[in-house]
């Protein structure tokens, strides 16, 4: 579709109901008035604070915090900045692994089109949970799919998206037992806790390092076609520590999409240290290591223009 849709979607779209695994009519083209060779909507004076290579955030009334509800949140404020450093009012966005909903939330505040994937229906019930009490009054529409982010391609047209903006499962990261050695409070709710989001065997999260990368360049080769070219691809990833050895998983990344026909633009910090507690002394006097929970990777890559 060439225009900005004005059909009525619903918040979700499940197996057997309406759209699954079907072209979806949501609009993806720009409402705003800005100048065709800008790429987004931002003042010059927001551009330069997005220049900066280190990004931090504080979280807001409406973030999920809680493990027990989804293991790996962040602020709406980061989803926000992205979005809007990579798109217009009325374009698309799109997040393969939605998990609890921020990149839809974050859309509907920003006039965005999006749509997010989750194989597991807990976190689809989420999102529909989080857009019904933040139904804004914006043209745009978001939407989350109970899918499998393979999938994918039956729903969108090519060159329809503007932004994949997402934080995949990392790998096996989670699917161990929380050992909180970081923590002042080692033994509180959270340790010895299992977090993976699932034991699907569809589930990167279940993956180890080599298993997850190929499967993720198979993804995101089949969502390359989506794009418009020089359209972004922002990914939010971590490394982790696995029996004493660092798992550079950003530079898995990075290796395998450029393989895959993205072309890598940008790396930017994540800094977490305000929005961490509790931390306490780890490794010394003997094994310095940073403290992996302080920072995490935005990998930032795009579709070459033709």
């Amino acid at each position: 579709m060439n225009e900005n849709a004005t059909l009525s979607l619903p918040l979700v779209v499940r197996e057997s109901q309406a759209f699954y695994r079907s072209k979806i009519p949501i609009g993806h083209t720009r409402t705003c008035s800005c100048p065709p060779n800008h790429i987004n909507c931002l003042t010059a004076k927001e551009w330069i604070k997005c220049q900066l290579g280190v990004w931090q955030f504080v979280y807001e009334g409406r973030d999920i915090r809680d493990k027990n509800v989804h293991p790996a949140t962040f602020p709406i404020a980061l989803s926000k900045r992205v979005i809007s450093l990579f798109t217009h009012e009325g374009e698309l966005v799109l997040d393969p692994f939605v998990g609890s909903g921020t990149t839809l939330v974050a859309a509907r505040d920003l006039n965005r089109n999006a749509i997010g994937f989750d194989l597991q229906q807990n976190y689809i019930d989420l999102c529909v949970e989080l857009l019904a009490s933040n139904n804004l009054f914006n043209r745009a529409q978001q939407l989350a799919i109970q899918d499998d982010a393979r999938n994918i391609p039956a729903y969108l047209d090519p060159e329809t998206v503007s932004l994949i903006w997402t934080s995949p499962p990392y790998a096996n990261l989670l699917n161990r037992k929380r050992l909180n050695k970081s923590r002042r409070d080692r033994r509180n709710e959270q340790f010895g806790k299992i977090e993976q989001y699932s034991q699907d065997p569809r589930d990167l999260g279940t993956m180890p390092l080599e298993g997850y990368t190929r499967a993720m360049g198979d993804i995101f080769e089949a969502l390359l076609p989506l794009l418009r070219p020089k359209a972004h691809c922002v990914i939010n990833v971590p490394d982790m520590w696995w029996e004493d050895q660092r798992i550079t998983i950003h530079v898995a990344l990075i290796d395998e999409l450029r393989k895959r026909g993205y072309e890598l633009r940008n790396i930017i910090i994540w800094d977490r240290t305000n929005i961490v507690n509790k931390i306490g002394i780890f490794g010394w006097p003997s094994n310095y290591i940073t403290m992996g929970t302080t920072f995490e990777y935005l990998l930032d890559f795009w579709r070459p223009p033709k």
